[in-house]
């Protein structure tokens, strides 16, 4: 099997900037990615564990050295991207420096034994995997939310002066980023972990949530409509697709254009909208970078699937202008408009386009 794979590269006391080495790599006896980096490192040694427990990112994905090549290929193709768990702290190739990792066990020093302190180096991935590192280097990290809760699991009579700590975090639980999709095989388990601390916290949205901003109209989509007949297969468009509510639909409907779909990796990110009405910083954040990266990749609108990501994208505008100090001039268009459009319902799908705060003008 030949495999095109980019080795990220990066020595601090010599290179001043990151780079990529290209190895066109054909597999004899390999059976993981280890065995790979093993074959490469004798050939041109570089920075990084002998250990099938090593972390590593492959094409954007968190996962293990231990995974197996027909594995890899299954789920990325034959063109890989190998980096390190955290490109900003890239010290020696595929090894970071993980001080800050190590230095936010010190919150919950006087709750943990040397024990627990094994188990949080077993939580390394989680803390690094957080998007939320992007935007905010202090935050206190996946890791500590769930041996948090896990301390709090064994023994109940902590569980206050816990929590009483994790809410004096300035930048704590309420900037928690989902990691299911950043991380191969996410165990769910982790991530309800996590919630379970955000809800002793009282950090959920107890109340519905209003992402439309004053004096703004409420928009009536109407009804997605499963069988559609494509009348406008929108040819020469380039569509971004933000999924979260009706992903396999939207997909299905998507598949039927004869439009080029984008395939960024911001379109994963999550949006953190359970905490949105206690910490509305972190979300616009992620939406600015989503709005740019489809704009700056030359989308002609991003794609929404619910009315509250509509809101939160279109509506919503100014907060992300301030957060990006640029323009947002990206249209948003709703899946229900989409179809709509498709079908050839021009009428009925103007009736709500031109209420977007940027009228998408396709009609």
């Amino acid at each position: 099997m030949k495999l095109e794979i980019s080795l990220f590269k990066f020595d601090k006391n010599s290179d001043y900037l990151p780079f990529y080495t290209k190895h066109f790599f054909k597999t004899t006896n390999e059976i993981t990615l280890l065995d790979i980096l093993n074959t490469i490192n004798d050939e041109n040694p570089f920075g990084y564990q002998n250990d099938e427990n090593f972390d590593l990112v492959v094409n954007g994905t968190y996962l293990k050295a231990s995974i197996k090549i027909e594995d890899l290929v299954k789920i990325f193709g034959k063109d890989l991207t190998i980096e390190p768990i955290s490109v900003r702290r890239a010290g020696n190739d595929l090894i970071i420096n993980e001080d800050d990792f190590n230095e936010k066990l010190n919150i919950l020093d006087d709750f943990i034994s040397q024990e627990d302190k094994k188990n949080y180096q077993n939580l390394k991935h989680y803390y690094y995997a957080s998007n939320t590192l992007n935007y905010k280097s202090d935050y206190i990290g996946d890791a500590i939310l769930i041996l948090a809760a896990d301390l709090i699991e064994i023994n109940k009579e902590n569980e206050k002066e816990i929590l009483d700590i994790l809410k004096k975090q300035e930048v704590g639980a309420s900037y928690h980023t989902s990691l299911e999709k950043r991380i191969l095989n996410f165990d769910k388990s982790i991530e309800e972990k996590i919630i379970s601390i955000q809800k002793k916290l009282h950090l959920l949205n107890e109340k519905e949530t209003n992402y439309r901003i004053k004096n703004t109209l409420i928009i009536d989509f109407g009804n997605f409509q499963e069988q559609t007949e494509v009348k406008h297969d929108f040819k020469d468009f380039n569509i971004a697709y933000y999924p979260s509510n009706k992903e396999e639909e939207t997909n299905s409907l998507l598949k039927k254009l004869n439009a080029n779909i984008l395939n960024l990796e911001t379109l994963k990110l999550d949006l953190a909208k359970n905490t949105f009405n206690k910490n509305q910083e972190i979300t616009y954040n992620i939406a600015t970078t989503i709005s740019l990266d489809a704009f700056d990749n030359n989308a002609d609108f991003l794609l929404v699937d619910n009315d509250d990501d509509f809101y939160l994208f279109d509506y919503n505008r100014k907060a992300l202008e301030r957060c990006s100090g640029r323009e947002m001039i990206l249209p948003i268009i709703h899946v229900n408009e989409l179809q709509k459009l498709v079908s050839g319902q021009h009428e009925a799908a103007n009736e709500t386009l031109v209420r977007h705060q940027v009228n998408p003008e396709i009609i």
